[in-house]
């Protein structure tokens, strides 16, 4: 009986029991606790903003009281910001702040710089091979600026084809807008054109002048580059005065326009025979532009022998024109560039042909 009792009561009791077993799962709780791998719950999304602006990155993390945290700038080459709660860079314009009741670490950059833009990793360091991380994207809004490798200039041969690119940096990504000077309507049968690249298949004189390549994503006025187009093409000649008539003894200009690119040599020839500037002939020439040249021959002191065909003749490498100017015999003077008097003899002809003159138009009334 003794022996029993002896045994019964070396058996604890139900309420030790119960005590022994919530002791053991306190002791397994906080050992799985402390096993427990730290997380990063929360990392601020991507950002956009303003040059001189402010952002905060929040990271919040979890099971991490024993690990250090730390915020880098991982980009091609990786920045530490800082470990903890203590910042690492040497810039004013950098704070961090812990907040224990949320376990969130907050950077803030002020006064933001467009070298701010990248990646920025929020990081817990378990080890050297083992690492939890976050990334949070900065953008900077920047203004368009127009790259060094797009198109100045371009100088092309008629019927070939041209290629115009324009690119810019910028954020967000800047458009590309063509247009032409004056709004002249573009190669593409439109008064504008959008993309980096702008062709012409088969370009023709009419094309030439200046492009604008617009670059524009909202941020500021945008940037714009002019791009002169020259296109090369054979002469093409106009005359405004077909025929002239001037009396003898006076003076005529026969004129004409010429158009070509590159600039073309110029000659007037009558009979076939080029004229050059001497008692009898003066040849003068002004470019109004690039591809423009007026062409004047003076015709002085007119003889007989002086009248008929005047031929004007252009060439350049990519071809030849000509135009023909008829002189004929008049009686009364055409004024310019006679303007009532010729150009030889002293006042005492001056004063006879102004007689001539007068006396000729009398009888013409008369005879009516």
């Amino acid at each position: 009986m003794w022996r029993a009792n002896l045994k019964y009561n070396l058996w604890p009791t139900a309420s030790a029991r119960i005590g022994v077993l919530m002791l053991l799962a306190l002791q397994m709780a906080t050992h799985a606790q402390a096993q427990r791998t730290p997380t990063i719950s929360y990392i601020t999304q991507e950002q956009i903003k303003d040059i001189g602006g402010t952002v905060e990155f929040d990271c919040s993390v979890q099971y991490a009281k024993e690990y250090n945290v730390l915020f880098l700038k991982t980009d091609s080459d990786p920045v530490f910001l800082s470990t903890g709660s203590t910042l690492v860079i040497k810039d004013s314009r950098f704070s961090l702040r812990y907040d224990p009741n949320s376990s969130t670490y907050k950077l803030q950059i002020k006064d933001i710089q467009e070298t701010d833009a990248g990646t920025y990793t929020c990081q817990v360091v378990i080890s050297t091979v083992h690492k939890v991380s976050a990334n949070v994207k900065l953008s900077v809004r920047r203004p368009p600026v127009i790259s060094d490798n797009s198109t100045q200039s371009i100088v092309a041969s008629e019927g070939s084809e041209v290629q115009m690119e324009c690119y810019a940096s910028g954020y967000p990504v800047p458009t590309i807008t063509w247009r032409r000077e004056n709004n002249a309507i573009l190669p593409t049968d439109s008064a504008t054109y959008v993309g980096n690249v702008l062709r012409i298949k088969s370009v023709k004189k009419e094309d030439r002048g200046t492009y604008y390549c617009v670059a524009d994503n909202g941020v500021s006025k945008g940037d714009r580059r002019n791009i002169n187009v020259e296109v090369e093409f054979s002469p093409v000649i106009t005359v405004p005065r077909p025929r002239l008539g001037q009396a003898l003894q006076y003076d005529m200009d026969l004129e004409c326009h010429i158009e070509a690119y590159p600039p073309p040599a110029i000659v007037w020839t009558k009979d076939d025979i080029q004229l050059a500037n001497n008692q009898h002939y003066s040849i003068s020439h002004f470019a109004t532009a690039d591809e423009y040249t007026d062409s004047t021959l003076r015709v002085i002191t007119i003889e007989k022998r002086q009248y008929g065909d005047y031929v004007c003749k252009a060439t350049n490498r990519f071809g030849e024109a000509e135009a023909r100017v008829n002189l004929f015999e008049t009686i009364i003077p055409v004024c310019p560039p006679a303007c009532g008097q010729a150009y030889y003899g002293g006042a005492e002809h001056v004063a006879g042909t102004s007689f001539v003159l007068a006396s000729i138009l009398i009888a013409l009334i008369f005879s009516r």
